[in-house]
C-alpha cells in the first residue's frame, strides 16, 4: 500500500463556459434572492442576485466600451468593498482576465506587477497605492459602469485564462500564477468536501472582499449555488463578529485561524442558534482554537489546506471529520499523494503534498516562468512544497514547509524577500528572515541583523514599509553579533529561532 489516493470522478468541465457565468447561474430563477449583504452593528446593505448580475454585466459592458478586448488584462487596486468581486465578475464575463491584488501593497510592489503584465486598465481606488503604467478608471467610473447597457457572456474554451493571483516564490520575487476559466468548475469538489454548504446558506466569511480566500470561500462558492454570502463592513473588531453573527443568522463561518483565536480572547461570543459548523484555512489551526471554539459555540471546525496554484483540495467537513491531528482527506474528485524520491510513499511515511496535473483546479502555469513551472512537477504530480504523511485511511497530517516559506495571517511570505527589502538599510550589515512562534499555534515574521551597535526599530519599519506591504513586515528585529551559516557561507534560516530571546514581548501577538 503506498500514500496516494484517487477519490472518484470529477465530470469534464462543459465547453464554451465563462466563470463568472457559472458563479451566477442562479440570477435569472432568483432575482430578487439576496446574494451579498455587508453587515455592522446597525445596518445590512444587501444586493440581489439580479442586481449584481446586472453590475457584472453592466461592468463588463463599460470594459468593452473603453476599448477592452477579450485576453487584455486587468489589474485591480481596490478597497475593501463590493467594488471589488463585481469588478472582478465583471472583467471574467466578457473574456478580460482580472488581476486581483492585495490592497496592502505598496507602489514599488505595484511597479513590478506592471512591469511584469502591461495590464490594459488598473481598477483604482485612490485610497489604494499604485503605479504608473496604463490607463486608470476610477473608482467613481467604474461604480458608474454598474448601470452600464449589459454585455454578453464572453462563451469559449474552459482552459483559456481567466485569471491571474500573485504569490509569494521561493526566489523571493511573488510569481504571477496563471489559472483557467475551469478553476470555478474544480471548486465544486470543495461544497460537499469542505463547506457542507447548500443553497439555504448563509456564509459570512471575516475577511476582506480584497482578499482570494475571501474572494473564492466567501463569495463566488456561496453564489455558484445560490447561497447568500455575508461580509463584516470594513474595518469591524473581531469581538464583534460573533454578535454579527447572531443577529444576521448566519449559518457558516469562514476566517483564518487568527481571526478564530482573537474573537474568543476579546469577547464573549453569544448563543449562535443558526450556526453549523465553521471552516479555516490559511495556516495551520491550532487545537487549542479548535477545542475553545467547540466549547464556546458547540460546533466543529472544519480546516482545509490548499495554496494559490490550486486552491483546496484536502479538508475535513461535516461528512468526515478528520482524523485527530490531521487536516483531513482528499476531497471527493481530488488524486493526491504524498511523494519521496521514489514517488509515493508507505503509509505513515513523510513525503511531499503533491496533487495530480489532471485536477482541474491547478493551475495553468507561473506566467513567463516556464522553468519555474517545470520545476514544481514530478512526472505527473504537482509538488506542493509542504511536507505531509498519510495514514492507512487516506487522513493526511500537515508537518510543515520542505523551504523556508513564512506564513503570516494567511499570507504566505518568501523569506528571501523580507530580506531583500532590508538589504541596504543604513547601518545593516546582514539580515536573515524567519517565522517565530511566540505562544502555542501564533507565529510572527522576524527578523535577524548583524550591525556594529543595534538599530533604532522605528526607523527599520519605517524603511521597510516603503518596500513591502504591511503584512510581509517583521513583527520583531533583533540584533545578533552574526548570521548562522553553513559550510559554503549561505545563511542557514532554520537555525535563526536559536537567536530568539525568550523573554521578548511582541505587542498584539
Amino acid at each position: 500500500m503506498l500514500s496516494v489516493v484517487n477519490s472518484g470522478h470529477m465530470p469534464p468541465c462543459p465547453s464554451p463556459f465563462n466563470m463568472a457565468a457559472h458563479v451566477l447561474q442562479h440570477a435569472d430563477t432568483q432575482p430578487e434572492k439576496v446574494a451579498v449583504s455587508v453587515v455592522d452593528d446597525v445596518r445590512a446593505m444587501t444586493m440581489t442576485y439580479g442586481a449584481l448580475q446586472q453590475a457584472v454585466l453592466g461592468t463588463g459592458g463599460g470594459f468593452l466600451a473603453a476599448g477592452c478586448t477579450p485576453g487584455d488584462t486587468v489589474l485591480l487596486r481596490l478597497g475593501n468593498t463590493i467594488d471589488f468581486p463585481i469588478a472582478y465578475l465583471g472583467a471574467l464575463a466578457v473574456g478580460l482576465v482580472p488581476v486581483p491584488t492585495s490592497a496592502a501593497l505598496t507602489e514599488t510592489e505595484v511597479a513590478q506587477i506592471l512591469r511584469e503584465l502591461s495590464p490594459r486598465l488598473i481598477l483604482r481606488d485612490p485610497d489604494v497605492a499604485s503605479a504608473p503604467g496604463a490607463p486608470e478608471i476610477g473608482l467613481a467610473t467604474l461604480q458608474a459602469l454598474r448601470d452600464h447597457p449589459p454585455a454578453d457572456w464572453h462563451m469559449d474554451d474552459p482552459e483559456r485564462l481567466g485569471y491571474i493571483v500573485y504569490t509569494s516564490g521561493t526566489s523571493g520575487q511573488p510569481r504571477a500564477v496563471a489559472h483557467a476559466h475551469r478553476a470555478i468548475w474544480a471548486r465544486q469538489m470543495m461544497h460537499d468536501g469542505w463547506y457542507g454548504l447548500t443553497s439555504e446558506d448563509v456564509l459570512m466569511h471575516a475577511g476582506a472582499f480584497n482578499w482570494t480566500y475571501t474572494l473564492g470561500t466567501g463569495l463566488m462558492d456561496p453564489w455558484t449555488v445560490g447561497a447568500t454570502a455575508m461580509i463584516p463592513r470594513a474595518g469591524t473588531d473581531p469581538a464583534n463578529l460573533g454578535g454579527l453573527m447572531a443577529r444576521h443568522g448566519a449559518t457558516i463561518f469562514a476566517a483564518a485561524p487568527g481571526v478564530y483565536r482573537q474573537m474568543l480572547e476579546r469577547s464573549r461570543l453569544p448563543p449562535l442558534p443558526a450556526l453549523r459548523h465553521g471552516l479555516s484555512a490559511g495556516e495551520k489551526l491550532p487545537q487549542t482554537t479548535r477545542d475553545a471554539w467547540h466549547k464556546a459555540t458547540g460546533t466543529d471546525i472544519f480546516e482545509a489546506y490548499g495554496m494559490s496554484e490550486c486552491s483546496t483540495f484536502i479538508s475535513s467537513c461535516p461528512d468526515s471529520p478528520a482524523a485527530p491531528g490531521a487536516l483531513g482527506q482528499a476531497q471527493p474528485g481530488r488524486h493526491v499523494a504524498i511523494l519521496g524520491d521514489d514517488g509515493p510513499t508507505p503509509p505513515g511515511t513523510p513525503g511531499t503534498i503533491a496533487v495530480h496535473r489532471s485536477d482541474p483546479g491547478l493551475m495553468l502555469e507561473y506566467l513567463h516562468a516556464p522553468e519555474d513551472t517545470a520545476a514544481r512537477f514530478q512526472d505527473d504530480w504537482f509538488l506542493t512544497g509542504d511536507v505531509g504523511s498519510m495514514d492507512a485511511d487516506g487522513h493526511i497530517t500537515y508537518l510543515g514547509r520542505n523551504d523556508d516559506m513564512m506564513n503570516a495571517g494567511g499570507y504566505r511570505v518568501s523569506p528571501i524577500e523580507v530580506e531583500a527589502a532590508l538589504a541596504d538599510a543604513p547601518g545593516l550589515t546582514g539580515v536573515g528572515a524567519t517565522q517565530i512562534e511566540v505562544k502555542p499555534g501564533v507565529f510572527i515574521i522576524a527578523a535577524f541583523y548583524t550591525s556594529p551597535t543595534p538599530l533604532d526599530e522605528d526607523s527599520l519599519r519605517a524603511y521597510v514599509g516603503e518596500k513591502l506591504a504591511r503584512y510581509k513586515h517583521p513583527r520583531a528585529y533583533v540584533h545578533v553579533p552574526m548570521l548562522p551559516t553553513g559550510a559554503n557561507g549561505k545563511l542557514v534560516r532554520r537555525r535563526l529561532p536559536l537567536f530568539w530571546p525568550k523573554d521578548t514581548k511582541v505587542p498584539n501577538a
